[in-house]
């Protein structure tokens, strides 16, 4: 959830006679939550939303979990040009459950020649790299690389990418995508002490009213395929809207850590959550102050949540044979911590430039069929000794 919005033409009062020029209605529709009684907008169309010129096959899309043994893993990055010619057909999803999905996507086509809905879950685009905007009914929206992009469900979109590569990181949520609860007051404002604000937060800031005639396809995403829905006008018809309910991005960058004299534990660096799992922001920053203090984190358990850390840019001090794109996973029930020799080589450090996004889901996640070309067998013995964990390729990492 992020805060009230309008933008376009609008009438006065909601539910009342809104004209278009030639006099005929123009078509109100609620998009909403709950039931009527969570967040919701309301959009103004040109045509009715409900009316399809027809419906085609359904296409089945969606990963398949795999059967692999209880262990840390380590998934090595995609290093081709690109995983799919387009948005979904670029998608690899890694890792599930029932509350979430987490997929890489390095389309190769710059432009959708159709429409998306994700019509069960709400999606957190993570730009790895690239650049371009989306859009959407609600308007424009320009996005760079260390953008986090919301769309909730059911918003019809599309994506248009500047020249250059691009790599994204797709979680898929099928409860709300909210944010932090301890960093909000009862009225719904951010707080002082929140690591952002609403000013960080950008929303679509261009309302887009296509009226050119032809065919247009909305591909529907829902339990298992896509469906087909042709319209004869474009999705892009609003032409005004308000409400809290809507696309917008944060970037990563934005993100102002929070730090102490002894090492703080993962939640400081929470940026959004759901019902199943929460997403946190692990930005440069300075190292604990205590004279004591060790930077590296300590040991720790899993008892009741999986462990996903996407390693975006920087040198990761705790992590050895880790490279830009990878992705490191710790389920709950085994103890994760420092590899050998990081802990004491942390010491006296300052601070920090890695740049990573952490995914912790409260069920247990399953890594599927795509996810096992990327899978480093050696990585559950990588604590110990003996076993030196494959080097970083130079060429990859980031400083």
């Amino acid at each position: 959830m992020a805060y009230y919005h309008r933008l376009g033409n609008i009438p006065k009062k909601r539910h009342t006679q809104f004209r278009k020029p030639d006099g005929t209605l123009y078509h109100e529709q609620l998009v909403g939550t709950l039931g009527f009684s969570g967040v919701s907008s309301l959009l103004y169309h040109n045509h009715p939303p409900t009316r399809i010129t027809r419906i085609g096959e359904p296409v089945p899309y969606g990963p398949v979990k795999s059967d692999v043994p209880l262990a840390p893993y380590h998934l090595r990055p995609f290093k081709g040009e690109s995983t799919g010619q387009d948005y979904l057909s670029a998608r690899k999803t890694v890792l599930m459950n029932k509350d979430c999905t987490i997929s890489i996507c390095l389309p190769r086509q710059r432009e959708m020649d159709y429409f998306y809905k994700n019509a069960l879950a709400d999606e957190i685009v993570f730009i790895h790299e690239g650049s371009g905007e989306l859009l959407s009914q609600m308007g424009r929206l320009e996005v760079e690389a260390g953008d986090y992009v919301v769309i909730p469900r059911t918003i019809i979109h599309q994506w248009k990418w500047n020249d250059g590569p691009v790599r994204l990181l797709i979680t898929e949520s099928f409860s709300p995508v909210e944010t932090v609860r301890r960093y909000r007051n009862h009225f719904g404002q951010l707080l002082e002490h929140s690591p952002y604000c609403e000013r960080d937060i950008r929303p679509p800031h261009e309302i887009l009213v296509d009226n050119a005639p032809g065919e247009y396809l909305v591909q529907i995403k829902k339990e298992g395929f896509l469906h087909q829905y042709y319209y004869d006008f474009s999705p892009l018809d609003v032409v005004g809207w308000d409400g809290y309910f809507y696309p917008y991005a944060f970037s990563i960058h934005d993100f102002e850590p929070i730090t102490g004299r002894i090492h703080q534990p993962p939640p400081v660096h929470q940026t959004f959550e759901t019902q199943g799992f929460v997403v946190c922001s692990f930005v440069p920053r300075l190292f604990d102050y205590h004279p004591q203090a060790i930077p590296a984190p300590y040991n720790h358990s899993n008892v009741d949540s999986d462990e996903i850390l996407y390693y975006v840019a920087g040198n990761f001090m705790s992590r050895k044979g880790i490279d830009i794109g990878s992705f490191t996973i710790h389920p709950s029930g085994l103890p994760h911590g420092p590899h050998p020799g990081t802990v004491e080589a942390s010491i006296g450090k300052k601070e920090t430039h890695e740049l990573a996004v952490m995914i912790d889901t409260f069920k247990p996640l399953y890594l599927t069929v795509e996810a096992l070309e990327f899978l480093d067998q050696n990585y559950p013995m990588s604590w110990n000794p003996d076993v030196a964990p494959a080097a970083p390729r130079p060429a990859d990492m980031m400083d």
